[in-house]
């Protein structure tokens, strides 16, 4: 009886949000395989989710060679081609990731989920790009064997966050997002008189963001009852901080995914940029609200569509 464990590749680059969104397919995976090998090829900024998760025997960071960087696409190869897999999950279901497909060309090719041309296991569905991530992947596990997927679970991403020192009862803001993409931000004065009409309910406005974003909180905060954690936090620190506050409001953004699937009341902020129905935090208590430009969405409006607990 041959009982030698198959080696399983499931790649997923990013984004936060995306990386978020796809734990319940990773689930899956680890549900359909329990006793084989599962590799993550991942963005170095998800590495240590993948390891925390507990659903990957190993995690591999992708230095996303350029296609001129010939050397390094060498090393991607044999690296790739050294896994010796028999299956790989595509979930990242881009050009790189397809691009990849292409390099572990040759005898013993794995196969392939995902929408790679000679893919065995072709996500073919042509409505594929108008389905929201979580139905999409769900669908493309299904079509190579895997029937279930579970909604995305982040119990295991947790920290310990008295050091922030909060009170009771405060809620988030997550004013941030791609610097590329400013339509995407809902306006800094907006966020400022959103955080004083919190902070009048006795509840402490708690600014969350990335290290690029501490001048932005500090705008949003400067002269209010407020505290920023802008650059301080980690992905489980956003986690913990999601579990216990009263409600989040932010933009179309990766750490509004965190505190959704963490079950934080949240409101989302999205203009027309991109398409709720595709990308949308998912959540037991999720509301979006939707303007084709940002500027247009009134304080009042998205106060009053926060419930806070």
């Amino acid at each position: 009886m041959n009982t030698q464990k198959r080696r399983i590749l499931v790649i997923k680059l990013g984004a936060l949000g995306d990386f978020i969104l796809a734990t319940g397919p990773f689930a899956a995976i680890r549900t359909a395989h329990p006793d084989d090998e599962i590799v993550l090829l991942t963005s170095a900024p998800f590495a240590e989710m993948g390891r925390d998760c507990r659903l990957f025997d190993d995690v591999w960071i992708d230095e996303r060679p350029s296609r001129i960087n010939l050397t390094a696409i060498k090393r991607l190869r044999r690296r790739l081609l050294s896994g010796r897999f028999t299956r790989v999950y595509d979930l990242q279901t881009s050009g790189r990731s397809a691009w990849y497909f292409l390099l572990m060309r040759g005898t013993g090719r794995p196969q392939w989920s995902g929408v790679a041309f000679g893919a065995s296991h072709p996500h073919a569905n042509h409505n594929r790009n108008n389905m929201h991530t979580i139905e999409r992947q769900a669908d493309q596990l299904a079509m190579a064997g895997i029937p279930e997927t579970p909604f995305p679970d982040l119990s295991w991403l947790s920290s310990e966050i008295s050091r922030f020192g909060l009170p009771d009862r405060y809620a988030l803001l997550i004013p941030g997002g791609a610097v590329h993409r400013p339509e995407k931000r809902w306006p800094v004065n907006a966020y400022r008189d959103l955080a004083q009409s919190i902070s009048e309910r006795d509840i402490l406005p708690v600014i969350v963001g990335g290290p690029d974003e501490v001048e932005l909180a500090a705008d949003i905060g400067s002269g209010l009852m407020a505290k920023s954690v802008a650059g301080e936090t980690s992905f489980a620190d956003i986690a913990e901080l999601s579990r216990k506050a009263a409600g989040a409001i932010g933009n179309d953004t990766g750490p509004m995914h965190i505190a959704a699937i963490c079950g934080c009341p949240s409101v989302v902020l999205f203009s027309k940029a991109s398409n709720p129905d595709i990308t949308a935090p998912r959540g037991a208590n999720v509301t979006i609200l939707q303007r084709e430009n940002l500027l247009d969405l009134g304080v009042s409006e998205v106060a009053a569509a926060l419930t806070l607990r």
